[in-house]
């Protein structure tokens, strides 16, 4: 699916959008495919800290790295900008009297150098509202509103009210004005976030009159929501009691509450809440404010209704704005909002209390839902977690402990997680090192894949580990590179397309919310130069050992969580389920019954009536005129260097290269396909004759901006053979390019593919990831399995990357100590077929000087590849059966999926395409699967390239229900009705993610995309005109193609064992069933 949205994407001018970082519950924006992978969880909310919080952001272009971590550059580096310097923006700030007349009393004034940006913290004198107003050149203009909601137990409440104030309000009295934004918006970002002490509402666009817009729609969202007056809101978001007739049994439905039990069927999850509530047992931090699917139907309308009024008040909120906008317009636009309400007591009713250290250690054990497995006995989950302070931290220790915690879990090569996986003890790390964003930092650690008997050696490894290294130290080429990394990272600032202003405003924020300077977090200049010169003058070990000392070898404060596997807990949480609803049936009488009967229909009617025009005309959007008739042109030079293809994009990068080294992948043996994710892994994470893999790690982290190797592979529109590669990216400044082919060389040649303990390390590595995909991401299992059914590079990419590679990675794991010269032969072969010069295509993305200057380095770097002759292509007609698959995982919930082919009933692609694929998210699916079916995400997609049209939905209760819906997407085409109005906001909705906002590196890479899957400019600016000229009359005529995923559509459900049971029987046989966990 990712695959498939990214291709998209780009053959319409877009590039693939960054997928955020920071740890929240998340509201689905415009793509749903990607918010899984958005998504994180509520109690993981603290669980990063300020370096890895800003590493996690960077370079979000590329597909994911199979190099853990990225590696940045030398110490002198400068500043970098997403366009030409300008001027410090000295005067921008609106005028003191006029704030002052609009209400406002400036508090404090300052150039943040960092961010080349003036910001003016004021506080509105009516209701004590705080505002940071941040003036600069970025067109990328950000709103956000953060109010403090403490919860005080596991309903829900912060997280239900998050969806539901979204759902209409007083100036927008529509189902959901958030889902009209969707449709005819041009954002670079729309979305909201519950944090378990705060909720945050961002919007972000580069279109002034549309961010104004989105800025007023959310406004008046927060503060004058309809669903604190309307009770269907809240069942529909939150949870209710569902009865089709009284004579059926009663069920749970709520997006949340759908949502929730997808979440608690992950032990990853799991054991992040334990643990969170384990450090915090006396505040609130100690409850669930995402919701425990257990406590949820607990709440009620009135206590949601309070909290609302409680906390969603002018006194309670943080206001940020950013952005090259007017800053004395976002005075006038708040002081309309905040002069209607007086000051009340939210501030000190919502603040959070600190928790007390504990004077003993503690020890929870907690079980989590599996299957009955023959190594159930290897997958205990063990993680040690520390509270590190009651109180927060100053601001130079803050900075020490987060670059300490760099220095022992930011690369495979630090130390703490080097030696974890390295022991055999575990699969995989778990636990997120620091964790700073809450109140209190913490700091976490363990494995999972662990034997039962293991345990105690886990724990006791981790504690010799950090003693050791509070002992003797680090090696000061460790410090190095780990001081480069963090210091690219910061002045890079490359958040991809998630808005630089949003990540400044959630790392601002992260201080602000706990009454703390908002400035400060986003200042980093001084005190990282001062924690430079500390490590210089008194040595790394002076500086790090009495940090380890104190805050995790003597501190007390440390809870130990210990996860039991359970193949009873799934079926016993869902009889527990089953007993609550037949003992709430049978204290109903016949006429409850027929109540709730008819209250569930009279729901179902309401989600399912659409708004009527008039309401519609109230959410303010732009007109055609607005949007631009031509395609984004993003500079491309088609060149050679030494017979070599080389494509360059001069583009103001501020002095850092940014180059890809494409190798064909089309004459691999199809046996070695499985292997090339650890191929690619192994050069990144083997050593060479010279180096171990800890030194060569340390060098690229001290020379170049980070190097990552992956393979891509896509359908050609067109062709019949897929376009498959290998992608070797890299970044450095400029006068370290000749460094950056240097390393790529010797990753890509010098690297030796011999090192056995490490590639069973990548193995188990994998195979956890994977097993994690299943249970939290099935949807993209269920893509990647029906993509792999219809068409050949789906089926390259499923080998690795879906059900399949699990399946290689399991026999694997038992052929590495059997077959390793076998298995090293084989990454050899990948090596000598795929890396030669005379199939290699270079791609640069720099400003001109800067390209030119590269030259002489790129020429001796294509001198020094093997210069073998061309292998052929070997033809590949591979895919899996077309047969309907069940892959059954011990999940509380379901991921459905559905696909067919619309190349093979003769349709020929017209922009119109995108136009009605979005329209079907945002309005026929969105309605059905998620707001009356209850599932977290309902969508479809269209991959241009192979031509197949998939749904899917995710954390979805349903199953044959949801394929019944996706059934009648055609019907529904051939009758819809759609004035100009609503055809104009399709047409701008989609306009918007094709002209999606990117950074000099993501365009770089996006034309390069193009490059390599034949889209010619002449074509985008075809697609665009189709586009904007898309009728109603496409609508209806697409409705007769899609009708092939009806009735020849394969389907493939990541579900339940007792859903899929279910569904054989009333469908018998629809179903092959595979069990993957």
């Amino acid at each position: 699916m990712e695959r498939a949205t990214l291709l998209r994407a780009i053959s319409s001018s877009s590039s693939p959008s960054v997928l955020v970082s920071a740890r929240f519950f998340s509201r689905s924006t415009h793509r749903l495919s990607r918010l899984p992978r958005r998504h994180r969880l509520i109690l993981n909310a603290g669980r990063s800290s300020l370096f890895r919080r800003h590493i996690g952001l960077v370079s979000a272009a590329s597909r994911p790295s199979l190099h853990l971590k990225k590696h940045f550059s030398n110490f002198s580096v400068q500043s970098v900008a997403t366009s030409n310097p300008q001027s410090a923006p000295e005067a921008l700030g609106a005028d003191d009297s006029v704030a002052e007349k609009l209400g406002f009393e400036k508090v404090s004034e300052e150039f943040i150098e960092e961010c080349k940006s003036r910001a003016v913290l004021y506080k509105h004198k009516k209701t004590g509202a705080e505002i940071m107003s941040v003036s600069n050149e970025d067109e990328n203009k950000v709103f956000g509103i953060v109010f403090r909601t403490p919860p005080k137990d596991s309903t829900g409440i912060p997280h239900i009210l998050e969806h539901s104030v979204l759902c209409g309000s007083r100036k927008y009295p529509l189902k959901e004005p958030f889902v009209e934004l969707l449709k005819g918006s041009l954002h670079t970002f729309l979305n909201a976030f519950t944090y378990p002490d705060r909720t945050c509402y961002p919007v972000a666009s580069t279109n002034t009159k549309d961010f104004y817009n989105l800025v007023d729609v959310y406004l008046d969202a927060v503060f004058f929501p309809k669903c604190v007056n309307d009770i269907k809101t809240f069942q529909q978001e939150g949870w209710h009691y569902e009865l089709n007739d009284p004579s059926e049994d009663i069920t749970y439905k709520g997006v949340v509450f759908n949502e929730m039990k997808g979440v608690y069927s992950q032990p990853d999850s799991i054991l992040g809440r334990a643990s969170q509530q384990a450090l915090f047992p006396d505040n609130a931090y100690g409850v669930d404010s995402g919701g425990d699917p257990e406590v949820i139907p607990k709440l009620t309308f009135e206590e949601f209704k309070e909290f609302h009024r409680k906390y969603y008040h002018p006194s309670n909120a943080r206001i940020w704005f950013y952005g090259d906008d007017d800053p004395t317009e976002r005075l006038r636009i708040l002081s309309e909002y905040l002069d209607m309400f007086e000051a009340n007591s939210a501030p000190e009713e919502s603040k959070i209390d600190s928790q007390k250290l504990f004077s003993e250690p503690i020890r929870v054990v907690e079980k989590y839902p599996a299957t009955e497995a023959v190594d159930s006995k290897k997958k205990h989950m063990v993680c040690l977690n520390w509270l590190l302070s009651e109180t927060p931290l100053d601001l130079e220790t803050e900075l020490a402990v987060g670059f300490l915690d760099h220095l022992m879990m930011g690369t495979p090569a630090s130390p703490l997680r080097k030696i974890l996986l390295e022991s055999g003890l575990g699969e995989a790390i778990v636990g997120g090192g620091v964790q700073d964003e809450l109140l209190q930092p913490q700091f976490s650690i363990g494995l999972k894949g662990v034997s039962e008997d293991d345990i105690q050696k886990v724990e006791e490894l981790i504690m010799s580990t950090l003693k050791k290294l509070a002992d003797e130290g680090f090696d000061s080429d460790a410090v190095e590179a780990s001081m480069n990394t963090i210091e690219f990272s910061l002045r890079e600032n490359n958040t991809g397309s998630f808005p630089r202003g949003l990540a400044l405003m959630l790392r601002s924020v992260g201080k602000w919310i706990y009454d703390m300077d908002p400035f400060e977090p986003l200042k980093y200049q001084e005190p990282l130069k001062a924690l430079k010169a500390r490590i210089a003058n008194e040595g790394s070990k002076a500086v790090f050992a009495p940090l380890i000392e104190k805050f995790i070898l003597n501190n007390r404060h440390l809870a130990t969580i210990e996860m039991q596997p359970d193949p009873d807990k799934a079926s016993r949480d869902e009889a527990i389920e089953k007993k609550n609803l037949e003992n709430v049936k049978a204290s109903m009488t016949p006429e409850d019954l027929a109540e709730l009967a008819r209250a569930t229909h009279e729901l179902k009617l309401k989600q399912e009536t659409p708004d009527p025009p008039e309401a519609l005309k109230c959410v303010p959007c732009l007109s055609l005129q607005d949007i631009p008739k031509k395609p984004m042109h993003i500079p491309t030079e088609v060149g050679d260097i030494n017979g070599i293809k080389v494509l360059k994009h001069d583009l103001f990068t501020n002095d850092v290269l940014y180059a890809e080294v494409v190798f064909n992948m089309s004459s691999l043996k199809q046996e070695l396909l499985p292997l090339v994710p650890l191929f690619c892994q192994s050069l990144l994470e083997m050593g060479t004759k010279d180096m171990d893999f800890v030194q060569l790690n340390q060098l690229i982290g001290r020379k170049t901006g980070g190097i990552s190797v992956y393979p891509f592979t896509s359908s050609v529109r067109g062709k019949k053979d897929p376009c498959s590669h290998i992608i070797v990216r890299g970044k450095a400044m400029s006068e370290r390019s000749e460094d950056l082919f240097n390393l790529v060389n010797c990753v890509l040649q010098d690297v030796q593919l011999t090192d056995q303990k490490r590639f069973r390390q990548f193995v188990s590595q994998s195979k956890a990831r994977m097993e994690n995909r299943l249970r939290g991401s099935g949807h993209g299992i269920a893509a990647a399995r029906m993509d792999a059914k219809l068409n050949i590079a789906g089926w390259i990419s499923e080998q690795m990357g879906g059900l399949s590679y699990l399946e290689f990675l399991r026999s694997l794991e038992k052929r590495v100590d059997e077959d390793w010269p076998e298995i090293s032969a084989s990454l050899e072969e990948i090596r000598k077929t795929l890396i030669s010069k005379s199939d290699c295509l270079i791609n640069l993305t720099a400003d001109g000087k800067n390209l030119e200057n590269s030259e002489k380095h790129i020429s001796n770097f294509l001198d020094m590849l093997p210069n073998t002759s061309p292998v052929a292509s070997i033809p590949l007609s591979a895919r899996l059966s077309p047969v309907n698959e069940a892959i059954v995982v011990p999940t509380q919930v379901n991921y459905v999926g559905k696909a067919a082919n619309l190349f093979d009933t003769g349709y020929k692609l017209k922009g119109s395409a995108y136009v009605i694929s979005k329209y079907l998210n945002n309005t026929w699916l969105w309605d059905r699967v998620r707001v009356s079916g209850g599932a977290y995400g309902g969508f479809c997609d269209f991959d241009t390239h192979s031509g197949v049209f998939s749904y899917l939905s995710y954390r979805d209760p349903n199953l044959l229900k949801t394929l019944d819906v996706y059934d009648g997407t055609n019907n529904f085409l051939k009758e819809l009705e759609m004035d100009d109005d609503a055809l104009t906001k399709a047409i701008i909705g989609t306009i918007g993610d094709v002209d999606a906002y990117q950074l000099p590196d993501a365009k770089g890479y996006s034309s390069l995309l193009r490059y390599l899957l034949g889209v010619t400019e002449e074509e985008r600016r075809v697609r665009r005109e189709e586009i904007l000229s898309t009728r109603l009359n496409d609508f209806k005529e697409f409705a007769d193609f899609i009708e092939a995923v009806k009735d020849k559509g394969v389907v493939v459900v990541v579900a339940s064992p007792d859903d899929v049971d279910a569904a054989n029987k009333l469908r018998p046989n629809f179903f092959e069933v595979k069990k993957a966990l």
